[in-house]
């Protein structure tokens, strides 16, 4: 891939990001626990508490490639590689966590995209504010997740490629 096209791509996946840390820290800073187990139907606190603490872990991954993207896309001259590899990290750290969470307070419902329903679907029964939250970034991250799929490939093509060059 030319220098120009990993830096839109960059470009790209850097706004989407900021859009959807924006969305996550607004909701992170007007809500409290005890209000979310008021609206959720689920009485256990516990359930909300690791709903909460997968949104900050994912926030920190996303300011994170955020970060390190800005700084590539500021530098006097920009460096390809370095991106392909930033690119690489937020596939996997921030949209693979963001679909696969750590936390596994969500799951991805393979399903979703032939019943044109929101692929996230929560492991307890949550407010529609939260619903809404997900549904809100979800589909921003899923074109991120696209695009970005390639660097999956490519990056560990060429990774094996160094290693067998030794």
């Amino acid at each position: 891939m030319g220098n120009d096209l990993v830096q839109q791509q960059l470009s790209f996946t850097i706004k989407q990001l900021e859009r959807a840390a924006e969305e996550i820290r607004s909701f992170l800073n007007s809500t409290t626990l005890e209000s979310i187990v008021q609206e959720g139907e689920s009485n256990s606190k516990g359930d909300y508490t690791d709903i909460l603490d997968q949104l900050r872990r994912i926030l920190v991954f996303f300011d994170d490639g955020r970060e390190s993207g800005y700084l590539l896309l500021r530098s006097e001259t920009f460096r390809k590689s370095a991106a392909e590899k930033t690119l690489y990290w937020i596939f996997h750290q921030c949209i693979e966590e963001f679909f696969q969470p750590k936390l596994d307070v969500w799951y991805e419902d393979s399903r979703a995209a032939y019943t044109g329903k929101n692929a996230i679907q929560f492991r307890v029964p949550v407010s529609e504010q939260l619903k809404g939250l997900v549904k809100t970034i979800e589909g921003p991250l899923q074109e991120v997740r696209e695009e970005l799929e390639y660097y999956e490939t490519d990056y560990r093509t060429k990774m094996r490629q160094r290693e067998n060059e030794y």
